[in-house]
């Protein structure tokens, strides 16, 4: 951005504003802005474009608003090309994407593709587990719950029962209908008591059987690894190879053929099943699974299947059996899950320990807040492996309170309630550098409204700030305005990085706000009145109190012209005789020369004060610097000569040794403890001293008050 052009009328108090600022030659322009005259109707403008919301006028939102801004291409702004610093906003926090400042690229680059390899594998198991089970629930959260207790620990589960699977040959529940045998319902009538003491009778004579079989073994030859084998050999050519196998029942039985041990197998099967005790049992069985129609189609399965009955006496352990067997039926899909998930892990740790070490701009931002801003309190990010690697949006700061030698970590809340204003509004700064630094890193061009954001500050903590908004104004990525109402702020950041000709101050006038350059920001006694002492009245008017500094410093009190600019800035009984040409001796006088380009009028001193506060009146809201100390002067004077004429007393002035505006103002409202003068008087008082008492070598005059208020007490003070 180049140019910044603004045509606004009624927005938010801001009857009209056209101006264009220029950011050729520096970034970032500087507004010095009275209270009260557009700083946050203008903060408040942009902060609608970054909120993509219409403007309105504060107080009378039926006037037609008119809000253009453009740039040097009379183009709109991106919203998201805005930012708005306001003075403090407690509610301002990291955004998600802050946490960009927190990545290694070629970290998480890397991390992703660990992960890619272990989703990849895991959709190709999942997908073949689907088919396997007909299941149309959620796969990994049933593996993760039946391994690990918990839904979300899928690559968990996975890996604790790699082992097992590894040493499993068989899968003997590779058939089993997933969704119709651990149907909840299902699950829940197998809890019935009367249903499991049934099964247990059953199971309990199914072990006897075995027991007595010639061929089975409880746990170690079954039905189903009897078929495995015979299905096993035939599939490998085992019996056309004319070998046979040896079963050792007493006497030895040689196989021969498939079929044959096929055939011995289901006579041996049938000899059991057919057992009069355990039909007996089974019906007891089938008939309590029939009395529950919503588990009817369970018990259709089982009349088929009837060699799961003893499984089901423990169903946690028998739905373990029942994924392992589809594990061991896609050995290979599992397998390679397995293999990624391992390596990953191997190198994971690696990564991690990168991230442990990797300087980021995230650690850069907080070395920034640590070593610049004086607060009782160190940060640090709490979940920084896991920002680095994604597995957390937001990151997280760790505090820890520092007192003397002592050290504490503490949560954030428990913090701010310890923390002054000041230091909570140091935690905010924290907040906008991490903003401004997610920016800076994507590499977003951006327009930053700096709305006071050092108001109410430390020194220390101040200059802190503004040496940040320097670093962003070198930055050519970035485009500042800075409104302020804070003299000492403008003029320290235009000493700093702001280009006297981008600094800017606002006018208020009856139609509208008027950006005018700043004028009197360097030493504006030596840079400008002191230059038009001669030519402008109200310059020459606004040196007094400069140049009574001056002969204060170099000669001492007890000079006459000290004596006589002291009675320019109280009345004494000289005042009314001090001529204009004695104001131009006592320049001379200090200054070794005579004003240039001038001659004095012809007029006294306190005329020429009267007269040039009456032409301040008609001037509008500005950064008018003579103005304010014109009006001053003008009141104190002119209220000294009121109370001195009610008091009537010629001997008061001489006898007053303190501040001769306080001690009238206290015989005055002695002698007249009911007059209606006595408030105006208390304004003039309090608001008039700051305004001509300045230190010529400092200047830092407190000047922020509004020219409003000096014109209406002047005006007061004239009529009485």
């Amino acid at each position: 951005m180049q140019a910044l052009k603004l045509d606004l009328e009624y927005c938010y108090g801001i009857r009209k504003l056209e101006h264009s600022f220029d950011f050729r030659k520096c970034n970032a322009v500087a507004l010095y802005a009275p209270n009260g005259a557009m700083k946050s109707s203008l903060a408040r403008t942009f902060q609608d474009i970054a909120d993509k919301k219409k403007s309105s006028d504060r107080m009378f939102p039926h006037r037609p608003t008119k809000r253009s801004v453009l740039d040097e291409n009379d183009a709109e702004l991106d919203p998201e090309s805005v930012l708005i610093i306001r003075p403090y906003d407690e509610d301002f926090g990291s955004s998600e994407k802050t946490s960009t400042l927190l990545v290694n690229a070629a970290l998480r680059k890397e991390h992703e593709k660990l992960n890619e390899g272990i989703e990849a594998a895991k959709k190709t198991l999942l997908s073949a587990l689907k088919d396997q089970s007909g299941s149309k629930k959620d796969l990994a959260a049933e593996i993760s719950s039946t391994f690990t207790k918990t839904p979300e620990q899928f690559l968990l589960a996975i890996n604790r029962v790699a082992g097992e699977v590894a040493e499993q040959s068989e899968a003997p529940f590779a058939e089993i209908p997933y969704d119709l045998v651990f149907d909840p319902k299902v699950v829940e009538m197998l809890q019935k008591e009367q249903v499991r003491e049934a099964l247990e009778d059953y199971i309990k004579r199914f072990n006897e059987l075995i027991d007595q079989s010639q061929y089975f073994k409880r746990g170690t030859f079954t039905y189903y690894n009897a078929g495995v084998i015979a299905k096993a050999l035939s599939d490998n050519g085992f019996f056309d190879a004319a070998h046979s196998v040896s079963l050792n029942a007493g006497e030895k039985i040689e196989i021969t053929a498939k079929k044959q041990l096929e055939e011995l197998v289901k006579s041996e099967k049938e000899g059991i099943t057919s057992d009069a005790d355990l039909r007996k049992k089974f019906d007891a069985v089938e008939k309590l699974l029939h009395k529950n129609a919503n588990v009817r189609e369970f018990n259709s399965f089982v009349t088929d299947h009837e060699d799961i009955l003893p499984a089901l006496a423990n169903v946690a352990d028998f739905k373990e059996q029942v994924w392992k067997s589809y594990f061991v039926k896609h050995r290979d899909a599992f397998d390679q899950l397995v293999k990624e998930i391992r390596a990953a892990a191997e190198r994971r740790k690696e990564i991690e320990e990168a991230a442990r070490n990797e300087r980021t701009a995230w650690q850069e931002v907080i070395e920034i807040f640590n070593e610049r801003f004086f607060v009782p309190f160190e940060l640090k990010v709490k979940n920084f492996v896991s920002m680095v690697l994604n597995e957390d949006k937001i990151p997280k700061l760790g505090f820890t309170f520092k007192e003397g030698g002592d050290r504490k970590d503490v949560e954030r809340d428990a913090l701010l309630d310890v923390l002054s204003t000041g230091e909570r509004r140091a935690f905010y700064i924290l907040n906008i550098i991490f903003e401004i630094e997610a920016r800076r890193k994507a590499g977003q061009r951006t327009l930053i409204i700096v709305d006071d954001v050092a108001d109410s500050f430390d020194y220390k903590n101040k200059y802190a700030i503004i040496q940040y908004l320097k670093d962003i104004a070198e930055d050519d990525k970035f485009r500042q305005v800075i409104l302020t109402h804070n003299f000492d702020f403008f003029r320290t950041i235009q000493s700093r990085f702001v280009n006297y000709k981008s600094c800017f101050m606002v006018a208020r006038k009856e139609g509208g706000i008027e950006i005018n350059k700043a004028v009197g920001i360097k030493n504006i006694f030596v840079n400008d009145w002191k230059v038009h002492f001669g030519s402008e009245p109200r310059k020459r008017i606004a040196s007094i109190p400069f140049m009574r500094n001056l002969v204060e410093f170099t000669k001492g009190e007890d000079d006459p012209d000290y004596a006589t600019l002291t009675s320019l800035l109280h009345i004494k009984d000289g005042t009314a005789a001090i001529q204009d040409r004695d104001l131009f001796d006592i320049y001379q006088r200090i200054f070794g020369a005579p004003p240039a380009n001038a001659a004095p009028s012809a007029d006294t001193v306190l005329d020429l004060v009267y007269q040039e506060a009456d032409g301040c009146l008609q001037d509008g809201d500005a950064a008018n610097f003579e103005n304010k100390i014109v009006l001053s002067v003008a009141t104190r004077l002119r209220a000294e000569q009121y109370m001195l004429g009610r008091i009537n007393d010629p001997k008061l002035p001489g006898e007053i040794t303190g501040n001769q505006t306080t001690e009238l103002l206290k015989r005055f409202r002695k002698d007249f403890p009911s007059d209606a003068a006595i408030p105006t008087m208390d304004r003039v008082v309090l608001m008039t001293p700051e305004n001509i008492h300045l230190n010529s070598f400092m200047y830092e005059p407190i000047l922020d008050m509004s020219d409003e208020h000096l014109r209406k007490i002047y005006g007061d003070v004239k009529v009485l």
